[in-house]
C-alpha cells in the first residue's frame, strides 16, 4: 500500500502533491474555501523566510544539527527541490505545515526565500497534517512516533483504527507503538536519545514490573545485549516472577519478594534468586567465574 493511498482521499489531498492538488485553481484567500475548511494549493510561491513561522504542532522535538548543515551546504549548491508547505493568515504571514528541516537548513545556507505551496487549514487540520507528514516523511525515534500516534488519537478524536487507515499501519502495529509509552521515563529517553531499539524496548515490556523493566534496560546499555538476548532474559525474569506468584507465600507477601529480587539482581549485576515461605527462605547470587565472583565480593566488601 502507498502512503498517498492510506492516508485516504481527504488526507492525500492536504498532504500530496498530485496532479488532482494541481487542478485546484482555486484563490487560497477564498471565503468559500475556507468556510468549507478545506485545504487547497496555489502554484508554488517564493516567500520571504521572515515571513514564515515555525509550527507550534509540531512533532519532532529534536533535530540533528550536523545532519541540517549537510542539507544547508546541499541546499547551496543544489537549491530547494521539494517545497515547504506553509498556510496563509494574511498577505505576508505564513505558518509552517511541513518541511521544517528544509526551512531551517534554508536559513542556515543564508537564503532569504523559499519555495513554498500555499494551503489554508484550521488548527486540528493543521496538528493532524503535521504529524502525519511527519510520520510519513521524517526518520522519526520511536518515541517521536508514539506520541504523535497518542496525540492524533487524543487530539484529533481518531480512533486506532483510524489512525492505522491513516498512516497505512495495522492496529497492532499502532498499538504497539502507543505501548511504548508506559515504559519508565529512563527507558522512553533511551529510546528518543537512540540508545535503545524498538525492538529491545518491545521485549522489554513484556515484562510487566517496572523494577525488572530497568533492571533488563541497565543489563542492556551495561552489556550491549541483542534483542534476542533480551528477548531471553525478559521470559526468565517473567518466568520466576510466576513461580514465585503462584507459592503458598500470601500474594503481597509474593509481591515483595519478587521487588527484592528485582533490586538485588540489579544492584549484583546478576539473576538474584529470592526463595521464601513466609518465615524464612534463602538467597543465591550465582558467578560466571573467578573473576565474576571476585567483582560480587567487592560489591560485599567482603
Amino acid at each position: 500500500m502507498s502512503k498517498k493511498k492510506a492516508l485516504g482521499r481527504g488526507l492525500s489531498a492536504l498532504l500530496s502533491d498530485t496532479p488532482e492538488d494541481e487542478k485546484l485553481d482555486v484563490d487560497v484567500t477564498s471565503p468559500v474555501r475556507e468556510k468549507e475548511n478545506k485545504v487547497v494549493t496555489d502554484s508554488i510561491n517564493e516567500i520571504l523566510l521572515t515571513e514564515i513561522e515555525t509550527n507550534p504542532f509540531q512533532p519532532r522535538q529534536h533535530f540533528d544539527q550536523e545532519a541540517l548543515k549537510e542539507l544547508s551546504e546541499s541546499i547551496k549548491v543544489h537549491g530547494i527541490i521539494q517545497p515547504i508547505t506553509v498556510r496563509k493568515f494574511s498577505n505576508n504571514q505564513y505558518q509552517l505545515i511541513s518541511g521544517e528541516r528544509r526551512f531551517q537548513a534554508s536559513k542556515l545556507a543564508g537564503l532569504t526565500k523559499i519555495p513554498a505551496y500555499v494551503r489554508t487549514a484550521d488548527d486540528q487540520q493543521m496538528l493532524e497534517m503535521a504529524l502525519i507528514e511527519n510520520i510519513q516523511r521524517e526518520n522519526l525515534n520511536p518515541i517521536e512516533i508514539s506520541l504523535s500516534y497518542q496525540r492524533l488519537i487524543s487530539e484529533c478524536n481518531l480512533k486506532q483504527e483510524e489512525l492505522g487507515d491513516r498512516v497505512g499501519k495495522s492496529r497492532s502495529t499502532v498499538t504497539n507503538y502507543l505501548r511504548l509509552l508506559k515504559l519508565p521515563p529512563d527507558i522512553q529517553i533511551a529510546m528518543r536519545d537512540n540508545k535503545l531499539t524498538m525492538g529491545h524496548a518491545r521485549a522489554i515490556i513484556n515484562v510487566e514490573n517496572p523494577d525488572s523493566q530497568l533492571y533488563i534496560f541497565k543489563k542492556t546499555l551495561a552489556e550491549d545485549l541483542s534483542v534476542r538476548k533480551v528477548e531471553e532474559l525478559a521470559r526468565e525474569l517473567t518466568s520466576t516472577t510466576k513461580e514465585t506468584t503462584t507459592s503458598n507465600t500470601p500474594q503481597s507477601q509474593a509481591k515483595e519478594v519478587t521487588q527484592l529480587q528485582t533490586r538485588l539482581s540489579s544492584h549484583f549485576g546478576t539473576k538474584v534468586s529470592v526463595k521464601s515461605d513466609g518465615k524464612k527462605g534463602d538467597i543465591r547470587i550465582p558467578f560466571l567465574s573467578i573473576e565474576d565472583l571476585n567483582r560480587i565480593l567487592d560489591i560485599l566488601k567482603v
